[in-house]
């Protein structure tokens, strides 16, 4: 099971990844969005903006969600490390129910070229 420290460095190199894509997927990145990531095993969440493409955590917090961002993950701490070190792939894990993705039908329409 990943640590909650593995589950941030997770979050920081997506980020990272984010911020230094091209094209289409910089462009989907380029929202200006408040984000949560709930890490159900672990059940913390990290909340905070996802804005210029990059992802900003401002806080960690114990339990779900106190707030309903724009923009919300879910999913165990292995599928977020997995993810980001291109093991699993989104797509499959999201249409699987191993991912949770929740937005705003505008906001998923320009995330799916993240996908």
């Amino acid at each position: 099971m990943a640590t909650i420290e593995e589950c941030r460095s997770a979050l920081d190199k997506l980020s990272e990844n984010l911020a230094g894509a091209n094209g289409d997927v910089r462009s989907a990145a380029a929202l200006d969005r408040s984000l949560s990531c709930h890490i159900t095993d672990l059940d913390v969440t990290f909340a905070g903006r996802l804005t210029d493409g990059r992802i900003h955590v401002l806080d960690t917090l114990q339990g779900p969600p106190r707030e309903r961002a724009e923009i919300r993950l879910t999913m165990a701490g292995d599928d977020l490390v997995s993810m980001v070190n291109g093991e699993l792939h989104f797509a499959k894990a999201w249409g699987s129910g191993r991912i949770r993705l929740e937005a705003g039908l505008l906001d998923l329409l320009r995330l799916r070229k993240l996908m």
